[in-house]
This record gives C-alpha cells, sequence and structure tokens, in this order.
C-alpha cells in the first residue's frame, strides 16, 4: 500500500503546504488586484453603451480554493467572469472579445502594453508586469436566470452555457463533506499534471479535467473503496489507477443540476461532461492521440508510487515522487 512508503500523507501534505498551495499573501495581492480590475471596470463599460455590465463574479481555480502557484508563462492567477447584457441586438457577439479587451486597456490606461491583454478562446488574459500577476476575464451574456447562468462567447461567437455560482457549488458541497484534504489533494494532482507537461510539452490535461475525475471518485469511490482525501499517497494511486484501468473511456456524468439522461451520445476519446452544462464535453477537443498520452502518464507516474511504496531508502522513495512532482519535492 502507498501509505506505508517513506512519502506518507504528512510528507505529501507538507510539500504541497510549501511547494503548491498559495502563500496567503500572495492569495491577499490576488483578491486586491481583482477587486482593483472589478471596481474599475463598472464605470468604464458604463461609458460605453455596446454592453450593460449586469455583474461581476469571481471564478475558476482561486474561487474554487484549488489554485496553485503559478510558474512564468502558465495559466492566470485569478478568474472573473463579467456578466453583460448587449444593448444592441444587432451587435456580433463573436465581437464581443474584443470589446472587452478594450475596456480592460481603459481600465489601466498608459500603464501597461498592448501585449499584456491576450485574447484566448473566452477570455481576455491581463498580465500585471509589475506584481507578475495575471487575471483572466471571460465575457459572459447573462440570461436573467438564477444561480448565475449565462452563455461564455466563444472567439468564434459559439455560446456555451456556464454557471459560476453552480461550479462553485458543485465543489463546495464535495468539500464540505470530504473536508480540506478535498481540495489539497486536487491542488496535488495538478502539480503532478504540471511536471508531466514540463517534461512532456505536447501531454494535454486541462485542471477542470482534474477536478472533475476526483469529483467522479469522490461520489462513486474506485474499485470497492472510498477516495481516500485523507491519505495522498493513496488517494493519488486512486486516481492514477482510475485513469489507467478505464483508459478514460468510460463517461463521467454528474446529476446535480440536470438529469444525466439529457446528455447526448458522443463518439470524442475522452467523454467528461461539465457539471452545469449536459451539452458540454470538457474534453471535446481531445483526441484519440491526446487520451492514450495521458493514460501513458498515468501509468508511468503509477509505477513510480508503487516502487516508491516499497523502496528501500527514504532516497530511493523521494526520489521516485520526484518524478511527480519535480526537483523541488524535498521528501521524507
Amino acid at each position: 500500500m502507498a501509505g506505508e512508503s517513506h512519502v506518507n500523507h504528512k510528507v505529501l501534505a507538507k510539500h504541497a503546504e510549501n511547494k503548491v498551495n498559495v502563500p496567503r499573501d500572495d492569495a491577499k495581492e490576488r483578491r486586491r488586484q481583482v477587486n482593483h480590475l472589478r471596481a474599475r471596470l463598472e464605470s468604464y463599460i458604463d461609458d460605453h453603451p455596446d454592453y450593460d455590465l449586469v455583474k461581476l463574479r469571481a471564478s475558476g481555480s482561486t474561487a474554487k480554493h484549488t489554485a496553485i502557484k503559478r510558474r512564468k508563462g502558465e495559466g492566470s492567477d485569478a478568474d472573473v467572469a463579467a456578466y453583460v447584457r448587449s444593448c444592441d441586438p444587432d451587435t456580433p457577439e463573436s465581437d464581443l472579445l474584443e470589446w472587452l479587451r478594450d475596456r480592460c486597456i481603459e481600465v489601466y490606461g498608459k500603464t501597461k502594453v498592448a501585449d499584456d491583454f491576450v485574447i484566448s478562446q473566452h477570455a481576455v488574459g491581463i498580465t500585471l508586469r509589475g506584481s507578475g500577476l495575471k487575471i483572466d476575464v471571460a465575457p459572459v451574456l447573462d440570461t436573467g436566470e438564477s444561480d448565475d447562468k449565462g452563455y461564455l462567447i466563444t472567439r468564434q461567437g459559439e455560446r456555451v452555457l456556464t454557471s459560476v455560482t453552480q461550479h462553485l457549488e458543485f465543489i463546495r458541497t464535495r468539500k464540505k463533506k470530504a473536508g480540506p484534504g478535498y481540495a489539497e489533494l486536487i491542488r496535488l494532482l495538478k502539480a503532478w499534471i504540471r511536471e508531466s507537461k514540463r517534461l512532456d510539452p505536447d501531454l494535454r490535461c486541462k485542471s477542470f479535467l482534474l477536478e472533475l475525475i476526483v469529483a467522479h471518485l469522490w461520489d462513486n469511490g474506485w474499485n470497492g473503496e472510498s477516495l481516500e482525501v485523507d491519505d495522498y499517497p493513496r488517494a493519488i494511486e486512486q486516481v492514477l489507477a482510475y485513469i489507467v484501468r478505464t483508459g478514460l473511456k468510460s463517461p463521467i456524468v454528474f446529476d446535480d443540476f440536470y438529469d444525466p439522461g439529457d446528455v447526448l451520445t458522443t463518439y470524442e476519446a475522452i467523454q467528461v461532461w461539465d457539471p452545469v452544462n449536459p451539452e458540454n464535453n470538457v474534453a471535446s477537443s481531445y483526441t484519440e492521440h491526446d487520451r492514450q498520452r495521458l493514460v501513458d502518464q498515468a501509468a508511468t507516474s503509477l509505477d513510480e508510487i508503487s516502487w516508491a511504496a516499497t523502496a528501500p531508502t527514504k532516497g530511493d522513495a523521494n526520489d521516485a515522487w520526484r518524478t511527480l512532482f519535480g526537483p523541488s519535492f524535498e521528501g521524507a
């Protein structure tokens, strides 16, 4: 069993605290920067009648408390959903991201350069050079419905139903039952996939996919056992074993906010359904090659954990876990 290794739950919890979790001061600075953006963005949008700003909501990993320390060039430190309502029905939705980028530029005036504002698939990324922080602002077309339901707009002008409130409720419900180990396990798995991507830049696995795999295993267990969120080595072993043995070929569907029967039959290589949108397979863009690459990486990591569990020395066990978390892992 992984728990018998020199690298036990206490060791991985210490690694998470020192190397993975976002430090308290950093989290405070993220909130300050986001509040600054939110406060000023509202007035700048008010001055441009294309859209009305309905509300701003913190979203993503920071709001869920599953964010990890960001390395240079990685993802965002914080996410904001800007709920807007069109004032002109003839305004092309495909222009919404460019419109929001221009409003964000106005917020910061001449203190930044154009390269600090980058449009992705459905968000505007803002890099704050002084602090090194990056904030993603995603425009959401407000529907007037409850639970912050609305439509993310992609660069191509496509609509994707989402709900910040329901996504947060989805993870909070499980965290409340599982305890603090639930979120920290997710953070450790994110650190694992980050190191895996450093070694293999072509590897694909978004953090939201990991969150949903963990949720599925918490809800259903694996191989007749509950997900051991208070034994990190064992829980990581369970997650990796699930990926390897199922090959990620089994659809993952949740019933928190819709009937699983509403999910349509599809033929994507990986099928993991957004818990608030039965039409959104969050892995729809993954190819068969992507699936197999991820499964192979999980198999390699699982072998290392198995070796670490019976390694004769602390040094051997530590070296095995360093293949998962990188050279910064101090070990037992």
